[in-house]
């Protein structure tokens, strides 16, 4: 049951550490990630709970502001899928009419 429960503190804190290495500069309060790494590994339990809660609020306070979330990439960015692309949709179909060959006669 021990062992158990350091897997879980271990887990718990390796998950804070990657999350702070991806967060924003904004869920991070404008503290550096160094400080937020130092906090979870010198105190583990505190710390973590700490930077999960700050984390927690600052996203849900970004998520009442805008509907996006703040790790999405902004739309401009973001390529389109294949089936919401025209061209795409359109070259599809042009390949599949020369695939196929001109239409059987009776």
């Amino acid at each position: 049951m021990r062992n158990l429960v350091v897997l879980a503190l271990l887990g718990l804190t390796i998950y804070c550490l990657f999350d702070i290495l991806r967060s924003t500069r904004d869920e991070r309060l404008g503290v550096h990630p160094v400080l937020w790494i130092l906090l979870v590994l010198v105190v583990p339990v505190l710390g973590a709970l700490v930077w999960l809660g700050v984390r927690w609020s600052r996203r849900t306070a970004y998520a009442e502001i805008s509907d996006t979330p703040p790790t999405s990439r902004p739309e401009r960015l973001r390529s389109p899928a294949p089936d919401d692309d025209p061209e795409f949709l359109r070259r599809l179909d042009e390949e599949r009419r020369r695939n196929d060959g001109p239409p059987a006669v009776g």
